[in-house]
């Protein structure tokens, strides 16, 4: 429901739904007041604030943590019914799990982006925002933390994973009724957490390389339910022994994580090592979620009570 005088910040940050074509190729050309002119409604009170302009492929954790900020300052006012956070798709999903790790406050923040640049003859960017800015004042949406409003769809913005690169309709969830427990907010700039897809002949010696490099956590996208071999098993041991923390997920898009094989390089295997296993968030939600906890002071038991809750 939209009530009449309702006030909604609009955040932009660049991205497709802001970028026209160039000789180079595309990029974000166009500014915050111009993607909300025209699709203002009538009965809204827009607030158009431009914190980034930039490609989402080019976001820096920096750059997440001043959106943060930025949508924990809108809040700050009682006269702001809901926040839209306009952004690339590309790492929509992080920024929007982000958000979410620290949202507490019942209004909804909606994140919203485009697949064809603004300058497109079927552009999809003014749909997808107009539908932002609705759900950003919709009392049904109370409640329900961050939310992606992209292609007709809203997707709980934790669980949310890029399925289709060019679909209008990119974002699915691969679990939609994910528990939201809610972290302090905190800086994650600043804390390293790496992220290692594993493969059949991938070297353990990358473990290594990361906890030598600074890294206070490691999410590994490994195979299956969360399986790989003997030899990452060992260096997962060697890196935890230095103080690092590990989480184990899967590179299937979808399906429940669990640790179910041993041999030696099975899940049951990266547990008994002290690995922490991520039963729903892949690859990128993982990663966030890892750096938030440990950036807010949180080790191994608070990791690991996190995802317990999934």
């Amino acid at each position: 429901m939209v009530k009449t005088g309702a006030v909604v910040s609009v955040l932009t940050t660049g991205g497709t739904i802001a970028s026209r074509g160039f000789a180079d190729g595309a990029r974000p050309d166009v500014s915050g007041g111009d993607l909300v002119a025209g699709v203002a409604p009538t009965d809204i009170a827009l607030r158009v604030r431009e914190i980034l302009h930039v490609d989402s492929s080019a976001i820096l954790p920096t750059d997440q943590d001043a959106i943060r900020l930025a949508v924990d300052a809108e809040l700050a006012d009682p006269n702001v019914r809901g926040v839209v956070v306009t952004h690339g798709t590309d790492t929509m999903e992080e920024t929007a799990m982000l958000l979410d790790l620290m949202h507490s406050d019942p209004r909804p923040v909606i994140m919203t982006g485009a697949q064809r640049p603004a300058d497109s003859p079927d552009a999809d960017g003014p749909a997808n925002l107009s539908a932002a800015i609705a759900a950003a004042t919709d009392d049904h949406l109370r409640h329900r933390g961050v939310l992606i409003a992209v292609g007709d769809t809203l997707t709980p913005a934790r669980g949310a994973t890029k399925l289709d690169s060019g679909a209008p309709a990119p974002f699915a969830a691969v679990r939609p009724d994910l528990p939201r427990p809610v972290l302090p907010p905190t800086s994650i700039a600043g804390t390293r957490v790496d992220l290692l897809a594993l493969y059949p002949g991938v070297d353990p010696a990358l473990l290594d390389w990361s906890a030598d490099r600074g890294a206070a956590g490691i999410v590994l996208a490994a195979t299956g339910s969360g399986n790989t071999h003997a030899d990452i098993v060992d260096a997962v041991g060697r890196v935890i022994d230095r103080g690092v923390v590990v989480v184990v997920c899967s590179r299937v898009p979808k399906g429940h994580v669990i640790a179910h094989y041993g041999g030696g390089g099975g899940a049951v295997d990266l547990v008994n090592t002290g690995a922490i296993m991520s039963p729903w968030l892949r690859a990128s939600q993982s990663r966030i979620a890892l750096q938030a906890i440990l950036a807010g002071g949180g080790h191994g038991p608070e990791v690991a009570e996190f995802f317990a809750t999934e």
